[in-house]
């Protein structure tokens, strides 16, 4: 049963290696967890996985309310604020450097055995 086409990309062949090449995936890797659309909304949904940070910002909401208000709001607003910052530059850097080593691997050469 199965076989494989085995098309080189020289010269003549390449109008038929593009059309061939067309139908199948690609071998790139892809670590990065991110991309820019969805980084803010899923590294937000990522970090309030998190018992500390559903804390906080529980109190954050309890201080909306005018009968339990303890403190100005925008104060119990700032270690949240700060904690979700901190941690989503630091996510952002780590995925960078995934997207790097990506880049490097899937640009490396490689050798092809050829009779």
């Amino acid at each position: 049963g199965k076989h494989r086409i085995v098309i080189p990309c020289l010269g003549h062949f390449k109008e038929e290696y593009e059309k061939v090449s067309k139908l199948y995936m690609n071998n790139k890797i892809r670590t990065t967890k991110y991309t820019l659309l969805n980084f803010l909304p899923r590294n937000l949904f990522e970090q309030f996985h998190r018992v500390a940070n559903l804390y906080f910002l529980f109190l954050v909401v309890l201080n909306w309310v005018p009968l339990v208000e303890a403190f100005q709001k925008e104060i119990t607003m700032l270690p949240l604020v700060g904690v979700l910052t901190i941690i989503a530059v630091k996510d952002a850097l780590e995925d960078y450097s995934r997207y790097k080593m990506d880049k490097q691997i899937n640009n490396l050469l490689t050798k092809v055995y050829s009779r």
